[in-house]
């Protein structure tokens, strides 16, 4: 009975260490599989036979412990490590790697958990398994606002397009020299003496622009019907945007006076300042009999300088109709553009998302104890009606150089005739400037909230799982948000094979929740975790299985040979 159980007792060894072997094969094959977790096998012996139970001691007996045959040894448990593995960066967009503890969810016929990320976007831009299956997370809302709760299929809408967006803030940055000149003077431009066609009378607003002539020859008409006119002047050493003006049989000269106000950039609607004449066109006497010269006034500050140069005024027929230079009003003002001033120019968008240049100047007004006060200006050569001027304000700062106050801070573009929304209504955000004495005046635009359409092109996913577009209008926006799940005991979930389980009895109820919640790693975005193979380990179990297995068969080799050696006794 002793040897055959002996030959029983090898047969275990045999067993437990074959299965181990196959444990270490399986471990070796998957040592560059993504994500595999090695697993480990455990032993525990079979059955002990009882040959002589223990007895308690005594006064008269020391006592004496049980004497049991042990029949063998069985594979008590095989579990996997669920050790995070290396982290390696690949650059896919779609791949992932989890740092740390938990597994992404996935669903095909049934919801499963895996760890590895070689995630692939199918034909519908939906991120899935390589089996096929979908990997699950959260959507967003139409403000881009992750709406967790609720898992559903992630979808990265490549090729997608955003609608463009309407600027209607502009917020401005810099600071304005608090020891610069108050501005006192302004551009003023005469034109060449003006009368009607013959010299017999001067010409007033009313004059149809077809009666027109030069004081010096006054047979020849300036303006023709269908004439067109071209102005292009410029604005404080700036080229403004080109204006025209098309003469019609009833143009007359306060028609002409008006495109010529609004494509110089003049901004009327200021208050008048004490010391030059009103800002705008007008007409005033000229030093010829019978004449007029046309009077253009520009607002104050040295970056409000106007000049028309000999071409900056150009018509259809092929000659300059008018002329300008710097000269002295009927008032007695003389030319004299001065004043602290600052310029700058950004880029908003309409409703269709076409660009939209809006300049923006800054002119030291005047100075008090309380505090100085600037004026603002801003022009626009995408203003479809009423001129380049599209608002001006005010902006008050107190003794410490910060803003104290504003006005006309919402300006207004008129978009007509564009099939944009009109007109394109913005505000401009100047709480970020400050006054300080002893730095150059600077202003820039450092944020406006618009932006044109443009199409998704690629993607990329944070630690928090979020993943985020980026479009090729610069813009970038929240797509979704990959789910996680952790579980009790990972070592009861049941490994379905394809780096797939599933979840039962052991290993408890999944938490799911974002990456980071309930005891879950952190994401890894273009990176796959590898696998937790030690080789080394690996093949020094290996030596040991082996020898195991070898020393079980010597087992069962060795009671044969006893057995036969019994049975030839038995014969003799």
């Amino acid at each position: 009975m002793a040897l055959t159980g002996a030959l029983y007792t090898g047969v275990s060894g045999l067993s437990a260490n074959q299965t181990w072997l196959n444990v270490i094969g399986n471990n070796v094959a998957n040592s560059n599989t993504t994500s595999f977790k090695a697993s480990t096998v455990q032993f525990m012996p079979e059955f002990y036979v009882t040959q002589q139970d223990a007895s308690a001691p005594s006064s008269t007996f020391g006592g004496t412990n049980p004497s049991q045959t042990g029949l063998g040894t069985v594979v008590a448990s095989i579990s996997e490590n669920f050790a995070p593995g290396a982290i390696q960066s690949t650059g896919q967009a779609t791949d992932m790697a989890i740092d740390g503890s938990g597994f992404f969810v996935v669903k095909g016929a049934t919801q499963s958990y895996t760890r590895d990320g070689a995630f692939t976007l199918n034909a519908s831009n939906q991120l899935v398994t390589s089996g096929g299956d979908f990997v699950q997370g959260y959507g967003v809302d139409a403000a881009g606002n992750v709406q967790a709760g609720t898992l559903q299929n992630i979808t990265v809408p490549l090729g997608a397009s955003q609608v463009a967006k309407a600027t209607t803030t502009a917020t401005m940055q810099g600071n304005l020299d608090a020891s610069g000149a108050v501005a006192t003077g302004a551009s003023i431009l005469l034109s060449q003496d003006l009368t009607t066609i013959g010299g017999a009378a001067a010409p007033t607003t009313a004059t149809a622009l077809t009666s027109i002539a030069s004081a010096s020859a006054s047979a020849t008409p300036l303006f023709t019907t269908g004439q067109t006119i071209t102005l292009q002047g410029t604005k404080g050493g700036r080229t403004l945007s080109p204006s025209t003006f098309t003469v019609g049989a009833t143009s007359t000269l306060q028609d002409l006076t008006t495109f010529l106000q609004q494509g110089m950039g003049i901004d009327t609607n200021v208050p008048p300042p004490t010391t030059t004449a009103p800002p705008g066109a007008a007409i005033q006497n000229g030093t010829a009999a019978n004449s007029i010269d046309l009077v253009l006034t520009g607002n104050t500050g040295t970056d409000n300088a106007i000049e028309i140069s000999g071409t900056a005024l150009t018509s259809s027929s092929g000659t300059s109709p008018l002329s300008f230079a710097d000269g002295t009003d009927a008032a007695g003002f003389t030319s004299n553009p001065n004043g602290e001033s600052v310029h700058t120019s950004f880029q908003a968008y309409d409703s269709l998302g076409t660009p939209v240049t809006v300049d923006v100047t800054a002119v030291l007004e005047s100075t008090a104890s309380s505090g100085n006060t600037w004026r603002f200006y801003a022009d626009s050569g995408q203003n479809t009606a009423g001129g380049l001027a599209v608002g001006n304000g005010t902006l008050t700062f107190d003794n410490s150089g910060n803003l104290k106050s504003s006005t006309g801070t919402t300006i207004t573009i008129d978009r007509g005739g564009t099939g944009a929304t009109t007109p394109l209504a913005m505000t401009l955000n100047f709480g970020q400037m400050t006054q300080l004495t002893g730095q150059q005046s600077t202003m820039v635009e450092s944020n406006q909230d618009g932006f044109p359409a443009g199409t998704l092109n690629s993607f990329s996913v944070g630690t928090d799982g979020v993943i985020t577009g980026a479009f090729t209008n610069g813009q970038t926006r929240t797509l979704g948000q990959v789910a996680m799940a952790t579980f009790a005991n990972d070592n009861g979930l049941t490994d379905s094979g394809s780096n797939m389980y599933t979840a039962s009895a052991a290993s408890g109820t999944p938490q799911i929740g974002a990456p980071g919640q309930f005891g879950a790693g952190q994401i890894r975005g273009a990176s796959l975790e590898q696998s937790n193979v030690d080789l080394s380990t690996e093949f020094t179990n290996m030596i040991i299985a082996s020898t195991g297995f070898s020393a079980s068969s010597k087992v069962i080799t060795t009671s044969d040979q006893l057995i036969q050696e019994l049975l030839n006794t038995a014969n003799h």
